[in-house]
C-alpha cells in the first residue's frame, strides 16, 4: 500500500502538515492528497498512537495533528514530535482496512518533516555550485602560492647545498689524513730495508 512520500515536495495544506500557503515547496516535505479521509480510519486515533508508541517513547509523541487521505481506505495520522533535535517533525502512522471491514491494519510508521522543520539544503552538483568568482579566487591563490614557493624552495636548496659541500670537504680531509698516515707507515717500513740494502749497493 502507498505511504507518504518523504522525498516529494510540499503542497498547501493544513495545520497538521505544517504547510504554508503561497510558499515555495521544500524538498523532503511530503505531498498530501486533498479529499476527505475514510471516516472509520480517521477515527482510529488511538490505534495510530499505540502503533507509534511501538517505535518511540510516549513522552516523545505529542498531540494528534490530523488525519490525511492517501487513497481509498488509506489514512495517515500525524502526531507532534517531541524528539530532541527534531522540532517541527511529525510522527506518522499509515492505517488501512479492507472493503466493508472494521479491522484496522497498520501499514507504516515513521517520522516526517514539515514546513517548520530544519532540513538540509537541496544537493546541487559541483559543476552548478562553482561560480566564476570562485574560479578567479582559486587562480589568485595559486599565483600567490606560486610566487612564494620558489623563494622558499631556493633558500632551502642553498642551505642543503652548503651542508652537502661542507660534508664533502670533511670527507676529503678525512681521506687525505688517511692517505698521509698510510704513506708514513709505508716510509717507516721501507726505511730500515733501504739502509740495509745501501751498503750492498755501494759495495757493488
Amino acid at each position: 500500500m502507498p505511504a507518504p512520500d518523504a522525498g516529494s515536495t510540499a503542497t498547501a495544506g493544513s495545520k497538521g502538515a505544517g504547510s504554508k500557503q503561497g510558499s515555495r515547496p521544500r524538498a523532503g516535505v511530503p505531498v498530501w492528497r486533498t479529499g476527505k479521509p475514510d471516516a472509520f480510519l480517521a477515527a482510529a486515533v488511538d490505534v495510530a498512537r499505540t502503533a507509534v508508541e511501538g517505535i518511540a517513547p510516549a513522552e516523545q509523541i505529542g498531540q494528534h495533528l490530523g488525519a490525511r487521505s492517501e487513497g481509498d481506505r488509506l489514512v495517515t495520522h500525524l502526531f507532534e514530535s517531541k524528539l530532541p533535535g527534531y522540532g517541527g517533525w511529525q510522527w506518522y502512522a499509515v492505517l488501512t482496512r479492507n472493503s466493508r471491514s472494521k479491522v484496522v491494519t497498520v501499514d507504516e510508521l515513521g517520522l516526517l518533516p514539515s514546513e517548520d522543520s530544519i532540513l538540509a539544503p537541496a544537493w546541487i552538483p559541483w559543476a552548478e555550485r562553482v561560480r566564476p568568482e570562485d574560479a578567479q579566487a582559486d587562480e589568485a591563490a595559486g599565483e600567490t602560492s606560486g610566487a612564494e614557493t620558489p623563494a622558499q624552495d631556493s633558500g632551502a636548496g642553498h642551505a642543503y647545498d652548503d651542508a652537502a659541500a661542507a660534508a664533502d670537504d670533511a670527507d676529503d680531509d678525512d681521506d687525505a689524513d688517511a692517505d698521509d698516515a698510510d704513506a708514513a707507515a709505508d716510509d717507516a717500513e721501507a726505511g730500515p730495508d733501504d739502509e740495509r740494502e745501501r751498503p750492498a749497493d755501494e759495495a757493488d
